[in-house]
């Protein structure tokens, strides 16, 4: 049961001391390093961890994004982990510019066991940890702080002395003050130091330290200053790679790592859409596309972001969530009928501005960039507008209704998704659109044959129309071609309509085109019927767009 004063059991979370911070002030301008975690924090996050041929796949799919570093699992865990890591070595499933990386605790048995796992690797990372904070310290361990730095310091020298055994192999180092984000920044601070004092990195080889946020416990603007004390504090910023991993307990870990840049960290660590243990690392997709949204090339590819996603779903067999940034299934869908219209108009004022500068309302990226569509970029319910229902059309069957047009038709498929009380497709519109305007075979009035002779403000229609089973000659004349129609309908069928608005457009593009004419047509007694013609040549789309006005009319 919640408390009504929650005060009583849970504490705020402490401000850090930096009051001429500078990281709110700063723009990310370059992407980090990145390095997937995905082998092995989201692996052991998973209800089924990842067997080989997942492994494998998932790792092929980093390589294929453009993942320069690779945490491929925890070799001193088991046999499958070491097995995995190894054959990546043995196999040379290893490119020359990747660095596969390594976890292992702070113990000379397991990190020998790591070691063991890269024997023969061209260049590797091992990544050695140890819990700081006052929780682990007290609960979990039940040391004091002199105590737990002394475990960082003899990892330490276990890393510099197995890397020394095996000189064929680049070796370098990751450092984590586990943690670290409900830790003593002095404390946190004094390890690395600790660390950096016993394997002495330099500019050319500089350490990586991870400052995570194991559990986030505070607002991101709390981890920025972490981050930005830490690299304010430490002694040799120019030799050590100041690396992110925030969790996300709070739902914000994408904007501790965007913050944390901010307040200088060189690297980010996490998990293609977030994956991994309670609520999930940092999901990089999302802070590379962030970046890339602000023109920022991520140097990590996702213009197949359905692949991607279809990859991560088997390999972790989880889902991705349909909102989810970016990658969700319905992330660049409407329903909102204002939401369509705005995005309708954006996409014609994109065109027409001919300029490569993206701004369309309500979508912050081009979905084609990421692979998509733009068939879903609208779908239509009960909560469609207009503008939705005729971006379907337009999609779909090319078609550009007027907007009188659009709203007469849109009324219709209203009604229709009342009806149904489920999404409608392009094929339950454009059957609901053939039904409206009468554009099946079975109607009053089907045009059969025509010809049209006469000069200019003289026209003359003679057509051949099937009409109550049977066939009828009609002729009428008029100043161009429709109103002679419409001279022929009135005389001859007692059909009486006036044109109130009439366009037409060519669909498609090329030699090979078909034509779509729409005619707005008044009955002497107001009321107002739509037609809709379609036919390679354009007279004979307008002759057809009347008739179809015509069957409106008759069928009431």
């Amino acid at each position: 049961m919640m408390l009504t004063d929650p005060s009583q059991k849970y504490r705020p979370f402490p401000q850090v001391d930096l009051p001429d911070r500078q990281w709110p002030s700063r723009v990310i301008t370059a992407p980090p390093r990145w390095l997937s975690t995905d082998l092995r924090d989201g692996n052991q996050a998973l209800i089924d961890p990842m067997n080989a041929e997942k492994k494998t796949r998932f790792f092929d799919l980093l390589l294929k994004v453009g993942v320069k570093e690779i945490e491929v699992g925890f070799p001193s865990a088991g046999a499958t982990e070491f097995d995995f890591i190894s054959g990546l070595v043995k196999n040379g499933r290893i490119p020359d510019d990747v660095f596969v990386q390594v976890l292992t605790q702070a113990r000379e048995d397991l990190i020998a066991t790591t070691f063991e796992s890269l024997r023969g690797a061209k260049q590797a990372i091992v990544h050695v940890y140890n819990a700081v904070s006052p929780a682990w310290r007290n609960i979990v361990f039940q040391m004091e702080r002199p105590q737990i730095k002394e475990i960082a310091i003899n990892a330490a020298k276990l890393l510099r002395d197995n890397a020394a055994a095996q000189p064929n192999t680049d070796w370098h180092f990751e450092y984590s003050p586990e943690t670290f984000s409900t830790a003593e920044l002095d404390f946190s601070l004094e390890c690395c130091e600790a660390v950096m004092d016993i394997l002495m990195p330099t500019p050319e080889k500089p350490l990586i330290l991870n400052l995570p946020a194991t559990v986030e416990a505070a607002t991101p603007n709390i981890y920025a200053d972490q981050i930005e004390w830490m690299c304010r504090h430490i002694s040799r910023r120019d030799s050590v790679v100041i690396s992110l991993h925030p969790h996300n307990d709070r739902g914000t870990g994408v904007a501790a790592a965007e913050l944390g840049l901010m307040a200088g960290a060189d690297r980010v660590e996490g998990c293609l859409f977030g994956n991994g243990e309670r609520t999930g690392n940092c999901d990089i997709v999302t802070v590379a596309l962030n970046m890339y949204t602000q023109g920022i090339n991520p140097a990590l590819d996702f213009s197949d972001i359905d692949e991607v996603i279809q990859t991560v779903e088997y390999c972790n067999q989880l889902p991705v969530h349909p909102r989810h940034p970016y990658a969700g299934e319905l992330v660049f869908t409407a329903f909102s009928g204002s939401h369509q219209d705005a995005i309708k108009k954006g996409f014609a004022a994109q065109e027409a501005r001919n300029d490569l500068i993206w701004n369309v309302p309500y979508l912050p990226i081009d979905p084609k960039d990421l692979g998509r569509d733009y068939e879903a970029v609208i779908r239509v319910n009960s909560q469609s507008g207009k503008g939705g229902v005729a971006w379907v059309l337009q999609q779909d069957k090319g078609l550009k209704l007027p907007k009188r047009m659009q709203a007469d038709f849109s009324k219709v498929v209203q009604a229709l998704a009342d009806e149904s009380s489920r999404e409608l497709n392009a094929a339950d519109i454009w059957a609901a659109f053939e039904a409206h305007y009468c554009l099946g075979a079975d109607q009053p009035y089907k045009l059969l044959d025509y010809s049209e002779s006469g000069s200019a403000g003289d026209r003359i229609f003679v057509g051949k129309i099937g009409h109550d089973g049977g066939e009828r000659s009609i002729s009428g004349r008029g100043n161009g071609l429709i109103s002679s129609v419409l001279a022929a309908l009135r005389d001859e069928l007692g059909v009486d309509l006036e044109v109130a608005d009439y366009s037409e457009h060519a669909i498609g593009a090329g030699t090979n085109v078909n034509a779509a004419a729409y005619v707005e047509c008044r009955t002497p007694d107001g009321r107002t019927v739509f037609g809709i013609g379609l036919d390679s040549d354009i007279a004979t789309a307008s002759v057809q767009a009347v008739l179809s006005a015509a069957n409106g009319l008759a069928r009431g």
